[in-house]
């Protein structure tokens, strides 16, 4: 049997994508990933993430992630939650992998809810492909299905990976990119203050993006 699990990486930064990664292969293989010692991505370093993501490559049928930029994270806000955002990309990632069933990190406070919202959006996105699929929707699916610890670490690594292209492509060090992060907080200030505008790799929409903006005016 074909499993599939997906999770996402960089759902709460004000800066950067968020990145959804989606892994497909044989239940037969779940020991071989548990066996390379897969887990959460956010309690393995930085480099252990690099080098599991190219052994997960190995051993997976496919890897696939979904790159979302701040941009388009904005735009589609314009029209929905990021719940909803949630469901149409996990619906996209499971598109590009065809499990029969899939085990996600549930984007939502209510689990089976969003287990049941992927499967419906996924029938009427490619109804074709859904007649067979089982959705697992869990919290902290990647702390429990080893399948979803190695989309989580696919995700995280590369998110991970684009945030310092756009550290290197900008000259600037904006910090993790998180709101609760000072020097990601200080960045946003410095550049409104210097361009009088915040870059394209910034989520607008975010109240931390929001803030530096009234801060500014205010101070004006």
């Amino acid at each position: 049997m074909k499993i599939a699990g997906i999770d996402e990486a960089g759902k709460g930064p004000v800066i950067g994508p968020m990145c959804v990664g989606g892994v497909l292969l044989d239940n037969t293989r779940n020991s071989t990933l548990k066996n390379l010692g897969v887990a959460d991505s956010k309690k393995i370093s930085p480099k252990k993430r690099t080098h599991l993501a190219s052994q997960i490559e190995k051993y997976s049928e496919k890897v696939f992630v979904l790159e979302i930029s701040a941009g388009q994270v904005d735009e589609l806000r314009k029209l929905m939650s990021m719940n909803d955002i949630m469901v149409v990309a996990f619906s996209k990632v499971l598109a590009e992998l065809h499990p029969e069933t899939a085990y996600v990190d549930a984007a939502d406070v209510n689990e089976e809810r969003f287990g049941m919202r992927l499967l419906d959006e996924y029938r009427k996105t490619y109804p074709k492909q859904a007649d067979e699929l089982t959705i697992v929707s869990k919290h902290r699916a990647d702390a429990t299905y080893p399948v979803v610890s190695a989309a989580s670490i696919v995700a995280k690594v590369k998110r991970d990976q684009l945030i310092e292209e756009l550290k290197v492509e900008h000259g600037v060090d904006f910090g993790s990119g998180y709101p609760s992060d000072p020097k990601t907080k200080q960045f946003l200030a410095d550049w409104y203050r210097e361009h009088g505008d915040l870059p394209d790799f910034v989520r607008h929409s975010w109240k931390t993006a929001e803030n530096v903006v009234k801060n500014y005016e205010a101070e004006d």
